[in-house]
């Protein structure tokens, strides 16, 4: 399928803005006691989510997990917002409450993301389920690693969703490792998109670092979905150029590899693209750069400026 000039720059807009927001991010966490929480980020892996969201109408719900600051930007989540509740403030899309590791953006519907591995899977189902039930033109995405690939969850997710046709896109961000483990230490197929056989559901491999290949699969999928054909699975092969975590020193991550899978950036890899088909110019990319700088700044300051909720808040939209 063909890929609109607009698409493809919206794409490295959405890219641009996720490297931009988390290195920021990793310069923020240096400084002891500025951010709370763990800081968990996916430079290298940007293709995934803006690919997968790009594809997805805003009815669309996405179901992220850990690694999630990337599929709410895609989704079109405020990065203000988005900032104020990592530093925990008042005026963060969740009040402060969830922090970087539990973001939840309802008006971009992006319900939930949870650090539990494999947790989304079954909640994409149910979501899809809800969809179907309620004859709604619209699909529900899961993104998980290949960890959570591991799970009894992932297998009853599958199942299910294969079992009653829903309309869910489970899409794998095969980084190569879980945590610390690499991938052959934890699963014996060499393609997690093999597994979609046992369920019935197309299984797609796609290039996890080539945006315009992860569209055009989502597209397919979401086409497949929406038409009553079923679920898809997606495995989008990629890699995590930083640690687990922001301390988390990659002893473990030789270093040529580390070097190697940098210069497969998605990134550069689609600017040259769009620049060498004309669809922008280099000043144009310039002022993209810069106004995502701008951006960038403008959401750090306004979460340090914003105030902390009470303690009494945390009794606040709260339900038994």
């Amino acid at each position: 399928m063909q890929v609109s000039k607009e698409k493809k720059v919206e794409m490295l807009r959405s890219m641009l803005l996720s490297r931009r927001f988390e290195e920021k991010l990793a310069e923020i966490c240096k400084t002891q006691g500025r951010i709370p929480g763990m800081m968990i980020l996916c430079t290298g892996q940007e293709a995934v989510g803006s690919g997968v969201c790009a594809a997805l109408s805003h009815q669309d719900v996405i179901i992220s997990n850990h690694r999630s600051h990337n599929h709410l930007l895609a989704k079109g989540a405020d990065p203000r917002a988005l900032m104020a509740e990592i530093y925990g403030k008042r005026t963060g899309c969740n009040k402060g409450k969830s922090g970087t590791l539990h973001l939840a953006v309802p008006e971009v519907n992006a319900p939930c993301t949870t650090t539990v591995v494999g947790g989304g899977l079954p909640i994409a189902v149910g979501v899809a389920f809800a969809q179907q039930y309620r004859k709604e033109d619209s699909v529900t995405v899961c993104l998980f690693g290949d960890g959570a690939a591991d799970e009894g969850s992932f297998h009853e997710a599958l199942n299910l969703a294969s079992l009653w046709r829903l309309p869910v896109i489970f899409v794998c961000e095969n980084n190569l490792y879980a945590a610390a483990q690499r991938y052959e230490e934890h699963t014996r197929v060499e393609n997690m998109a093999e597994r979609a056989v046992a369920y019935a559901m197309p299984g797609e491999i796609v290039d996890g670092n080539d945006v315009v290949a992860v569209y055009q699969a989502t597209c397919k999928a979401r086409e497949l979905a929406i038409s009553g054909g079923g679920p898809t699975l997606i495995e989008c092969k990629t890699y995590r150029c930083r640690g687990h975590g922001e301390n988390d020193n990659q002893l473990y991550q030789p270093k040529d590899e580390i070097a190697e899978w940098k210069r497969k950036c998605p990134i550069p890899k689609l600017r040259e693209v769009v620049l060498a088909e004309g669809l922008i110019s280099i000043e144009e990319f310039q002022a993209m750069n810069a106004k995502i700088e701008e951006i960038v700044e403008d959401a750090v300051h306004f979460a340090e400026e914003s105030p902390y909720p009470d303690p009494e808040e945390a009794l606040e939209d709260v339900f038994a």
